[in-house]
C-alpha cells in the first residue's frame, strides 16, 4: 500500500506511503483568488432520494436501480484569476458538522447493504482473514545489550513490540496495542530505544488519526514512566547519547490535549523525569513559516543535525555542537538548491545521501567545523539511490534498479566492497544500525513473497535469513513478469504483471492495475494478502511504474509533478492499453484501483477515460486539487508535487485533472467504489465525499457510484487486521462483480 508520504523519515517511501502531511481546518479566502458569497444551504435532506434507472451500453446492469441520498448543492463559487469554479459541496468540509454527519449515514446506509450482498464478499471474507494469520516481523534494531522488533503471531489485529538480548530467542513482550482497546483501534505508531537500550520511547496513535502520544518505557521491568509527549506527529524523536531525554519537534497546542498543525512546530528537549511544560526550546524556524525543524543526534553525541523541512525536493540543514551549550546553530546546508538526507557521522564527519548535482543521489561527507567543500563519497551511478546507511564504518546503499531493490557496500573512499545477495527481483528495505558495529538487518519481499528479514554482516558481506514467515497459501502455481511499454509520448515504462502461469492471454481475464506515480516513491515489489486472493480468484494483478515516482531519479520524479501531472495519468491509461493490446485482458474486465495519492490517480483517470474501465476502486484519495491546501500546513507541504492553485499557472495544470472539478454531466462512468474514512487527518475525507457526490448527480446510467466510510479509521497507518479485511473484502467483491468473476469452489 502506497499512501501519501509522511513529511521527513518516510520522504523514501507511506505513503503517503505516499510519505508526509495531515489535513485539518479548511480556510474561505486563498491568496491570489476571490470568494464569492456563500450561501451555507442545508445539509444532506435526509429521507429524500434520487434514483438512476439508465443502463450502459455493453456492461453489467445491476438488477434494481440505484438509489441515492440527495446531496444538498450550495451556491459558492470561486473566481481562479478570470475562471470561475463553482463548489457546490463546499459544505462538506465542515466534517463536524451535524449534516455532513447525516449525509455520512446516509451514504453508508446505501453502500453496505449492497456491499454485505455481493456473491464473492463472504468468500473473500473468510479467505482474507486466513491469508492475514501468518507470522509476521519487522526489521530489528539493536540498541545495547538488546535487539527490539514488531511482531505479529497471526492472530493480533496491532503488531507488538518485542525485546530480545539474542536473536536466537523469541523475546518478551514490551508493549502490547491490542489491550488498549476492544476494537484494537489504538495502534504503536513508533518506537525509538535509547543508546544504551535501557528505555524505549514509544508512541500510539487512536483511530488511525496520524497524532502520537509518546510515552517511555523501561525495557528491564516493562514499567511506563510518567512522561508523556503531546502534540506530536510526522517528525523524528531522537535520544541524548546519555539517555537523560529526548529532541522532538512539537506543534503548538490549541486546545488541552490537543495540537494544532495549521501552527508552526518548533524543536523542543524533554529532560526524562519533568513535565512536558518545563521542557526546553531548542531551535525555532522565525523567518519562514512553511518550513518544519527535526532533529537527529549524532551517535557519538556531539551534535545535533537539524533538517528544515519544506516539500519533498529541497531542504535545509544546521548543527548544533551539543558540547557547547548555547552555542549558535551553524548553517551546513542552506542553499535550498537539493535535498540532504543525514544517514550517520564519524567524528566530526558527518554523511548525507544527497541530489545535489545527481538526480539519481549521491552520498557525501562534510567536515563540520572546517569549512572545506563537501568530498563525494559514493558517486552518482546509473541507478536511482533509495537510502544510505552508515554502518560499521561502511556506507550501505540502497538502490532501485528498473523498479527493484538492489543494495551495494562501499568503503568510506568510495571503493565498492560488494553486493548484497538478494533471492530475486523485490522491495528491500532496513539497514539501519550504528557506524561502531557491522551487523544490521534488512527485508526482502516480492508479490509472492512475504517479507523475510536478514541479518547481514557489513564487514564480510554476508547475509542470513533471520525469520522467514510460512503464509497459509501457496505461491507455486503463479508468476511475475516484468513488461515495459510505451506511454503516450514515447517514454518506457516497467510493469509487474502477476498471475497464474497457465494464464491464457485470450483477452479475456479479470485483471487489477494498480499504480501510484508521485513523491518519489518507488513501487516495488511486495507481498500484498489481499492480492494473493485476488490471484486464487483467478484474477491478474499490474503494477505500473509510474512517473512521479523514484524508480529512475530525481528527473523521473519531476516529470510527473506540478506542470507535468498528466504525464503519471498517461502511464497509467498507456498501461492499460497495453494489458488490453497484450491481450490479458479487455476494457469489460480491467478495474483499476489505487490509494492516496493514487486515488487521486484513479479518479483522474476516471473521468478522463470512463470508457477505458469497467470498474473503479478509488482509496482515501486527494480528489479536489484547487483546495487541497486549505485543509493544513502539513497538506501545503504537497505542493512540491502538485502545485497550488494560488498561482495561475500552476491552477490551470491542477484544473485541468482535478477529479471534482471533471465530473462530467451525461456521462456514463463504470462501477465506482469509493472508501474513506472519517478519522483521516492526512487526506480528510472531504475529497471522497465531493467527489462520490460529484459522480451520484453526473451519472445517467445504472452504474453504482457507492462510497463506503469507515468511521473508526484514518489514512490507513495503524489499520487493525479484522478493519482491513472488512476494506478489502468490500473493494475486491465490488471489482469481482464487475468483471464477472465468481469465488473459488470450497
Amino acid at each position: 500500500m502506497k499512501y501519501l508520504p509522511l513529511p521527513a523519515r518516510a520522504l523514501h517511501a507511506l505513503a503517503l506511503c505516499i510519505a508526509i502531511a495531515a489535513i485539518g481546518a479548511c480556510a474561505t479566502r486563498l491568496v491570489g483568488l476571490d470568494h464569492d458569497d456563500t450561501i451555507p444551504g442545508p445539509g444532506p435532506g435526509g429521507k429524500p432520494m434520487r434514483t438512476v434507472t439508465d443502463t450502459a451500453v455493453g456492461l453489467p446492469s445491476t438488477p434494481n436501480a440505484m438509489i441515492y441520498p440527495i446531496t444538498a448543492r450550495v451556491e459558492v463559487t470561486d473566481n481562479y484569476f478570470g475562471t470561475r469554479v463553482a463548489d457546490p459541496y463546499r459544505w462538506m468540509e465542515d466534517l463536524n458538522s451535524p449534516q455532513v454527519h447525516q449525509w455520512v449515514i446516509e451514504e453508508n446506509g446505501v453502500s453496505q447493504p449492497q456491499l454485505a450482498a455481493l456473491p464473492a464478499r463472504a468468500w473473500l471474507r473468510k479467505r482474507l482473514t486466513q491469508l492475514w494469520n501468518y507470522e509476521r516481523y519487522d526489521v530489528p534494531v539493536r540498541r545495547g545489550a538488546h535487539y527490539f522488533y514488531c511482531y505479529n503471531d497471526g492472530s493480533h489485529n496491532q503488531s507488538v513490540l518485542y525485546v530480545s538480548d539474542a536473536l536466537e530467542s523469541q523475546g518478551r513482550v514490551l508493549f502490547d496495542p491490542n489491550a488498549a482497546r476492544a476494537d484494537a483501534t489504538v495502534a504503536l505508531s513508533d518506537f525509538v530505544p535509547s543508546d544504551q537500550g535501557e528505555v524505549v520511547a514509544y508512541a500510539v496513535s487512536e483511530a488511525g488519526t496520524d497524532w502520537q502520544l509518546w510515552r517511555f518505557r523501561r525495557v528491564s521491568d516493562a514499567a511506563d514512566l510518567p512522561d508523556e509527549l503531546h502534540d506530536t506527529k510526522f517528525w523524528n524523536l531522537s535520544w541524548a547519547h546519555d539517555g537523560s531525554g529526548v529532541y522532538y519537534s512539537r506543534y503548538p497546542e490549541s486546545a488541552p490535549g490537543r495540537g494544532d498543525d495549521a501552527g508552526r512546530p518548533a524543536l523542543y528537549f524533554h529532560r526524562l523525569g519533568s513535565r512536558q511544560s518545563e521542557d526546553r526550546l531548542v531551535y525555532a524556524i522565525t523567518d519562514n513559516p512553511t518550513r518544519i525543524p527535526e532533529g537527529h543526534v549524532t551517535e557519538d553525541g556531539h551534535y545535533l543535525v537539524i533538517t528544515q523541512v519544506e516539500g519533498y525536493e529541497k531542504n535545509g540543514v544546521v548543527v548544533m555542537d551539543l558540547r557547547r551549550p548555547g552555542s549558535p546553530a551553524q548553517p551546513l546546508f542552506m542553499g535550498w538548491d537539493a535535498l540532504y538526507t543525514y544517514i550517520g557521522s564519524r567524528g566530526d564527519e558527518l554523511y548525507f545521501h544527497t541530489t545535489h548535482n545527481a538526480p539519481l543521489g549521491r552520498v557525501i561527507a562534510v567536515e563540520v567545523h572546517d569549512g572545506s567543500a563537501p568530498r563525494t563519497v559514493v558517486p552518482e551511478g546509473t541507478s536511482a539511490i533509495a537510502g544510505a546507511s552508515y554502518i560499521g564504518g561502511r556506507i550501505v546503499v540502497r538502490y532501485v534498479e528498473d523498479a527493484h531493490g538492489v543494495a551495494r557496500i562501499f568503503e568510506r573512499d568510495g571503493r565498492l566492497v560488494g553486493s548484497v545477495p538478494l533471492p530475486g527481483l523485490g522491495g528491500i528495505e532496513g539497514f539501519h544500525g550504528e557506524g561502531s558495529r557491522s551487523e544490521t538487518f534488512f527485508s526482502y519481499t516480492d508479490y509472492l513473497t512475504p517479507r523475510r528479514i536478514y541479518r547481514l554482516d557489513v564487514a564480510t558481506d554476508q547475509a542470513s535469513v533471520w525469520r522467514e514467515p510460512k503464509v497459509p497459501a501457496s505461491s507455486a502455481d503463479f508468476v511475475t513478469e516484468q513488461a515495459f511499454y510505451t506511454s503516450k509520448d514515447g517514454t518506457r515504462i516497467p510493469m509487474y504483471v502477476t498471475h497464474r502461469k497457465d494464464l491464457a492471454r485470450n483477452g479475456d481475464n479479470p485483471v487489477l492495475l494498480y499504480g501510484y506515480g508521485g513523491f518519489n516513491i518507488s513501487a516495488t515489489p511486495s507481498y500484498r494478502p489481499q492480492v494473493q486472493a485476488w490471484l486464487e480468484m483467478g484474477g491478474v494483478f499490474a503494477e505500473a511504474n509510474l512517473r512521479g515516482g523514484g524508480e529512475y531519479g530525481e528527473a523521473w520524479h519531476k516529470a510527473g509533478t506540478l506542470g507535468n501531472k498528466q504525464h503519471v495519468f498517461d502511464d497509467f491509461i498507456a498501461a492499460a492499453q497495453y494489458l488490453i493490446r497484450e491481450h490479458y485482458t479487455r476494457s469489460a474486465r480491467l478495474g483499476i484501483h489505487g490509494r492516496s495519492n493514487g486515488g487521486l490517480l484513479v479518479g483522474a483517470v476516471l473521468t478522463q477515460r470512463p470508457d477505458l474501465f469497467a470498474v473503479a476502486l478509488p482509496a482515501v484519495g486527494v480528489m479536489d486539487m484547487l483546495r487541497y491546501q486549505t485543509a493544513s500546513a502539513n497538506a501545503r507541504q504537497w505542493s512540491s508535487d502538485f502545485g497550488l492553485s494560488e498561482d495561475p499557472d500552476q491552477f490551470r495544470a491542477l484544473y485541468a485533472y482535478s477529479p471534482v472539478q471533471n465530473v462530467k454531466k451525461g456521462t456514463c462512468y463504470p462501477p465506482t467504489l469509493i472508501t474513506t474514512a472519517d478519522h483521516d487527518d492526512r487526506v480528510v475525507p472531504w475529497h471522497s465525499y465531493k467527489f462520490a457526490a460529484a459522480l451520484q448527480a453526473a451519472q445517467i446510467c445504472a452504474n453504482p457510484i457507492l462510497i463506503r466510510i469507515e468511521t473508526r479509521a484514518g489514512h490507513g497507518a495503524g489499520k487493525p487486521v479484522w478493519m482491513q479485511v472488512e476494506d478489502y473484502a468490500d473493494q475486491l467483491a465490488f471489482a469481482a462483480r464487475w468483471l464477472g468473476m465468481s469465488a473459488p469452489a470450497p
